[in-house]
């Protein structure tokens, strides 16, 4: 029997019917390899998004994905939602990541992740972003702020449950929920 080494970085994948989307793997692997720079579990004050972006980087690159590379509007990575004249995108979101192959755009969050309502408006916009099959939303698995410690993950992973099981609607893409 294989056995896995014990990390901080876990996953979900949603519909949890269906495997993991091939791009799960890679993503968790590239995350694994910064995991003693970004566990939430480990260190004593977490990081802002930003920094938790520029550390893992290189690894997301390294497996394929376009990764924003600063502030600037020519840095950043859109994602088609409305086309206009000629063919011209007339509305775009942005998302932290996106790999072209596997169609999945990602999302890395700290602590806006739950207690700024932050997943709610990654969930939405995936939901119309062209050429998005998968979403990767990256989380903290604890949130340390100076009023204690928020379970983001855990709280990510009950709304993740709820959409994914509820018959009231069905989101246009997979969603590889990563704690970090």
């Amino acid at each position: 029997m294989n056995s896995v080494p014990m990390s901080d970085i876990r996953y979900f994948c949603y519909p949890r019917t269906d495997a993991p989307p091939e791009v799960a793997a890679e993503l968790v692997g590239a995350l694994r390899n910064h995991e003693d720079a970004i566990s939430t579990r480990q260190l004593e004050n977490g990081l802002v998004s930003d920094d938790v972006l520029t550390e893992v980087r290189s690894s997301l690159e390294a497996v394929g994905f376009d990764v924003e590379q600063g502030k600037r509007a020519d840095e950043k990575i859109h994602r088609p939602v409305l086309f206009g004249e000629n063919g011209e995108p007339e509305l775009q979101y942005q998302v932290d990541g996106y790999h072209p192959e596997h169609r999945c755009g990602i999302e890395i969050e700290a602590g806006r992740a739950w207690d700024g309502n932050a997943i709610y408006r990654d969930l939405i916009h995936a939901a119309m972003m062209v050429q998005v099959d998968t979403l990767a939303l990256v989380v903290p698995n604890a949130y340390k702020h100076s009023r204690g410690t928020t379970p983001a993950f855990e709280k990510t992973k009950r709304v993740a449950e709820t959409l994914y099981r509820t018959d009231r609607f069905d989101l246009p893409y997979d969603l590889v929920l990563v704690g970090y």
